[in-house]
């Protein structure tokens, strides 16, 4: 069974996060989605509603089950964790250059650390590459309208969060 590692905040989960998601699943019998857990890290959802918000893009828009998608934490090295799930691959995904330059870096040290974990890189789609966590915070905390870069049940649960 090949399993893909796909790692993030996912705070929220986006539709760019969505499109790579998707391509994880072709490519993949299980992707493991890893939620990094940092202490020191404010974050707008809890872990748990991280969890509840990933299952059901998971199951409402891709279909597909825990058989197929799992969503764990982690606090330790990324490869670490990979290797205990007993990861085929790593997935990152590229929205453009910036993102391109940094993955380079962290997939050649993951590399040398775990030369077995090949990191795939998974292009957003055109609507996806201007999609950040941290724009979809901005714009919903000021009562924006974010349903363009975000899943329905993402939407709904940012529109509880802020109130409007």
């Amino acid at each position: 069974m090949t399993i893909a590692f796909y790692a993030g905040s996912f705070d929220p989960i986006t539709n760019g996060h969505l499109d790579v998601l998707r391509g994880s699943l072709l490519l993949a019998d299980k992707v493991v989605v890893a939620i990094g857990v940092q202490a020191q890290k404010q974050s707008l959802f809890s872990f748990e509603e991280r969890v509840d918000l990933i299952t059901q893009v998971g199951r409402d828009l891709l279909n597909v089950g825990p058989d197929r998608l799992q969503v764990i934490s982690f606090n330790n090295l990324l490869i670490d964790t990979a290797r205990e799930i007993g990861a085929s691959f790593l997935v990152r995904g590229l929205r453009d250059g910036t993102d391109f330059d940094y993955e380079m870096q962290m997939a050649g040290m993951n590399g040398i650390m775990a030369p077995e974990l090949q990191t795939v890189f998974l292009p957003a789609s055109i609507s996806g590459r201007v999609i950040t966590s941290t724009l979809v915070h901005q714009i919903a905390a000021m009562g924006g309208d974010v349903t363009h870069f975000v899943p329905q049940n993402v939407a709904q649960a940012l529109r509880l969060k802020f109130k409007f």
